[in-house]
C-alpha cells in the first residue's frame, strides 16, 4: 500500500531578540542550527517607537524586550553570516517598519543580494498599534501612509516580501472575543488596501499583486475548538472579501495567509509547567485544518510569565512543533474536519458576528475613524474587563490559578533566578557608546542632507522608501529618521478606552466589590477627601496597557477617582501629575523589565518634591528578587501576573493608603 504524501510543514520560528546586535545574532545561529526554517525578530522599545538608545525616554528600555537596531552597521552584526537571499526572516516592527526594511534591504545588497530575492515579512500594521501594543508614533493618517509606501515599494522591487502583516495577535491579548479579532483584522486589511488603492501608486492591474501578499499574524488561545473555527471563518471571510470587494478572481491571491504565535496571555506565573500544555492545545488550533493551516508558527516559552526565556526554554518550544510535524501524522491527510456539522455551525457563527461588527465599524466611518473616536479601544477595554471578572469569579477556570492550586515543588522554577535570562543593566551603556562611536565615523554632512531630503519628501506626497534607502546608506539612526518625520507629522496619543469602558462587574451585597467599595468610602472619610485618588501611571516606553486599563477601570468601579494619561510617560511626568493631582496612590506598571530603572526614578522624585508620603504599587513581569529590590527601596506593594484577582489588588492598594496615613484599620467596615 503507498504510504499517503505528506504536506510541506509550516515553517518554524522563535521570537527572539534581547541585549545586543551581537547576542541576537548568537541566539539566531544557534536556533538555525536547532532546525528552525525562519526567523522572527524582536525589536526593543526604543527602536519600535523610533528613538535612539540616548534619548532620555530610551532609558532602562534598550535590549530589554528585543533587539537594538539603531542604524546599519546594528543591522549588519544581527545577520551576520546569515544569507539573506536564502532566509525567510520575519520582523515584528510597525512604526518604523518602512525604516527597518531599508536597513535591511541594504544589508542584504551588501551581501550580493538583489531586493527581489528577499523572503519575509514586515508586520507593518499600525492599527493594532493604537489599539493593544501602543508603539505608534506618528497619527493614522501618516502611519497609513507608511504603510502603505512600503506596499507599493515592495509589489515594484521586492515582490516576494510580505509587507504587511495584518496582526490580530495584540488583539485577542487586550480582550478581543474571537469575533471582534476577526472583525477588526479584516477591517483593517480592508483600511490598509483602500488606501493603497486611492493613493494610486499601484496600478489597477498590479492590484491583485498587493492583495495576494496581504499575510496576517494571528492569536491561538487554549479553546483550541473554537480558535480552529475561528481560523477557517477568517478563512471564508477573506475570500469573499478578496473577492466582491476587489474583484480578485486568482483563488490563490485571495488565500488567507497567515502566521502564528500561540496566546502569552493566558500562560500563568502560578505552576507555570502547565503552560507547555496549554501551547500546545493552542498549537493545535492553527495546524490541525489542513484548509486553514498557518503558514508559519511560532510558540512563546513555558516560563514567558516569570522573565524572558533562555536558549533551552526555545529550544523546547521549538521541539514541540517538529515533535508535531515530524513525528506525527497529520501533515498526511486532507482536511480532518470538512463536513462537520458542529464545526460548520460554529464556523458560520463568527462569521455572521464578524460581519455584523465590521458593519458597524463602517458605519462609525470606517476603521481609522472607529479608533480615533475610541470605539474600538473602548471595546477592546470591556471584553477584557468581563473576561477578567470571569476568572476571577471562578466562572472561567484556570488550573493552578483558580482552582487545582494545590501542587508540588517544581523543580522548574526551584530557582526562580536562574529560571529566566537576565539582561546585564550593563548593555545599556556598552549600546549608548557604541551609538556615539558610530555618530562620529560616519559622513557628517551626508548624513544631515539625507535628512533634509526625508523632510522634504515627508512635506510633500512621494513615496518615502527612495530617501530613507539613502538614509541608511548615508549613516542616520532610527532616532534621527523618525524625529525627522516627526516634525512633518507630528505624534499622536491614542484614546485610552477607560472613560467609555461600562462597568465590568457588578457589586450586588455582600459582594467582594461591595467590600472594597466600603473600604474607599471609609477611607476617604477618614482622610477627609471626598473620593481617593488613584495615578496609574505606565512610565518609560511600555506599551502593554492592558493591566492598567484593567486596574483604572476596576479602581473608578471601586468608587476611586482615577488619574490615567495613557502610556509614555517620563517619571517627572508621573511625578508632576501625582502632585498636580493631589492622589492617594501612585501605581506603576511595567512589562518590559524596565522597572528597575524606571520605579526608583520615580520613587526619587517624589521624595524631592515632598510627596513621599505617597504610597507607590507597582505591578508587572517582575522577578522575585527584583521585587524584593523594589519594597527595599521604598515600594508599598508588588504585584506580578500571579495575583490575578484585581478586585484584591484595588483593596491591598486601599490597605496601603490606609497605612502610609496611619489610619486604624479596625474603622474599616467588615
Amino acid at each position: 500500500m503507498t504510504a499517503p504524501a505528506r504536506d510541506r510543514p509550516w515553517l518554524m520560528r522563535t521570537y527572539a531578540g534581547h541585549s545586543t546586535a551581537e547576542a541576537t545574532n548568537a541566539l539566531y545561529l544557534r536556533g538555525l542550527a536547532r532546525g528552525q526554517t525562519g526567523l522572527s525578530v524582536a525589536f526593543d522599545l526604543p527602536t519600535q517607537t523610533g528613538y535612539d538608545p540616548d534619548h532620555p525616554l530610551a532609558r532602562g528600555e534598550v535590549g530589554r524586550v528585543g533587539v537594538p537596531v539603531s542604524h546599519l552597521g546594528d543591522m549588519r552584526r544581527l545577520f551576520d553570516s546569515i544569507p539573506l537571499e536564502r532566509t525567510n526572516t520575519s520582523m515584528t516592527i510597525n512604526a518604523t517598519a518602512l525604516w527597518m526594511f531599508a536597513l535591511y534591504q541594504v544589508v542584504a545588497e551588501e551581501q550580493g543580494a538583489s531586493p527581489g530575492a528577499l523572503r519575509g515579512t514586515t508586520q507593518n500594521d499600525i492599527v493594532k498599534e493604537y489599539l493593544s501594543r501602543g508603539t505608534y508614533v506618528f497619527p493614522p493618517g501618516p502611519s497609513l501612509r507608511l504603510t502603505t509606501d512600503l506596499i507599493a515599494y515592495t509589489v515594484r522591487c521586492a515582490p516576494r516580501w510580505n509587507p504587511v502583516n495584518i496582526c490580530s495577535y495584540h488583539l485577542q491579548e487586550a480582550g478581543a472575543t474571537p469575533v471582534q479579532e476577526i472583525a477588526y483584522a479584516l477591517s483593517t486589511a480592508i483600511a490598509v488596501l483602500d488606501a493603497v488603492r486611492a493613493g494610486g501608486q499601484v496600478s489597477e492591474a498590479d492590484f491583485g499583486e498587493v492583495v495576494g501578499r496581504v499575510s496576517f499574524f494571528v492569536n491561538a488561545g487554549v479553546r483550541f475548538v473554537e480558535e480552529m473555527c475561528k481560523m477557517r471563518a477568517f478563512t471564508r471571510l477573506w475570500d469573499r472579501v478578496t473577492r466582491e470587494r476587489y474583484g480578485i478572481e486568482d483563488a490563490a491571491a485571495r488565500r488567507f495567509r497567515y502566521g502564528v504565535q500561540v496566546n502569552s496571555l493566558g500562560l500563568t506565573e502560578a505552576q507555570p509547567e502547565n503552560n507547555v500544555q496549554r501551547i500546545v492545545l493552542e498549537m493545535l488550533a492553527v495546524t490541525l485544518s489542513k484548509g486553514a493551516r498557518a503558514r508559519a508558527v511560532q510558540l512563546p516559552a513555558w516560563n514567558e510569565a516569570l522573565g524572558l526565556p533562555r536558549p533551552w526554554d526555545q529550544q523546547w518550544s521549538l521541539r514541540v512543533q517538529q515533535v508535531l510535524a515530524h513525528e506525527s501524522d497529520l501533515l498526511e491527510y486532507p482536511d480532518l474536519f470538512d463536513g462537520s456539522p458542529v464545526v460548520e455551525a460554529k464556523v458560520a457563527e463568527l462569521a455572521e458576528g464578524a460581519c455584523a461588527e465590521m458593519e458597524r465599524i463602517e458605519e462609525r466611518g470606517g476603521l481609522l475613524a472607529a479608533v480615533e473616536s475610541g470605539y474600538l479601544k473602548s471595546q477592546l477595554v470591556a471584553s477584557h474587563a468581563r473576561r477578567r471578572a470571569a476568572v476571577e469569579s471562578g466562572e472561567a477556570k484556570v488550573v493552578g490559578v483558580n482552582c487545582h492550586e494545590t501542587t508540588e515543588p517544581s523543580p522548574l522554577t526551584a530557582d526562580l533566578d536562574t529560571a529566566v535570562l537576565t539582561v546585564d543593566p550593563a548593555t545599556e551603556a556598552g549600546v549608548v557608546s557604541a551609538l556615539a562611536a558610530w555618530r562620529a565615523g560616519r559622513d557628517e554632512p551626508r548624513a544631515r542632507e539625507a535628512l533634509a531630503r526625508l523632510a522634504r519628501a515627508a512635506e510633500g506626497s512621494g513615496n518615502l522608501m527612495d530617501v530613507s534607502l539613502e538614509c541608511a546608506r548615508a549613516g542616520v539612526t532610527t532616532g534621527e529618521w523618525a524625529g525627522a518625520l516627526r516634525t512633518v507629522f507630528g505624534e499622536f496619543r491614542a484614546p485610552t478606552g477607560v472613560a467609555g469602558a461600562p462597568v465590568a462587574e457588578a457589586a450586588p451585597e455582600g459582594s467582594p466589590l461591595a467590600a472594597v467599595r466600603a473600604k474607599v468610602a471609609a477611607t476617604a472619610a477618614g482622610l477627609g477627601a471626598g473620593r481617593l485618588r488613584l495615578l496609574v501611571g505606565k512610565p518609560g516606553l511600555d506599551g502593554h496597557s492592558n493591566g492598567a486599563e484593567q486596574i483604572a477601570v476596576r479602581a473608578r468601579d471601586a468608587g476611586f477617582e482615577v488619574v490615567y494619561q495613557g502610556i509614555r510617560l517620563t517619571p517627572e511626568q508621573i511625578v508632576a501629575a501625582a502632585l498636580a493631582e493631589d492622589v492617594h496612590c501612585v501605581g506603576l506598571s511595567i512589562l518590559s523589565g524596565s522597572h528597575t530603572a524606571l520605579v526608583p526614578d520615580v520613587l526619587r522624585r517624589l521624595r524631592d518634591a515632598g510627596g513621599g508620603d505617597i504610597p507607590v504599587v507597582v505591578g508587572g513581569i517582575i522577578p522575585a528578587a527584583d521585587a524584593a529590590a523594589l519594597r527595599a527601596a521604598g515600594v508599598a506593594a508588588v504585584f506580578t501576573p500571579k495575583d490575578f484577582g484585581i478586585t484584591e489588588i484595588i483593596g491591598r492598594i486601599v490597605d496601603e493608603i490606609r497605612r502610609a496615613a496611619k489610619l486604624d484599620p479596625q474603622e474599616v467596615p467588615a
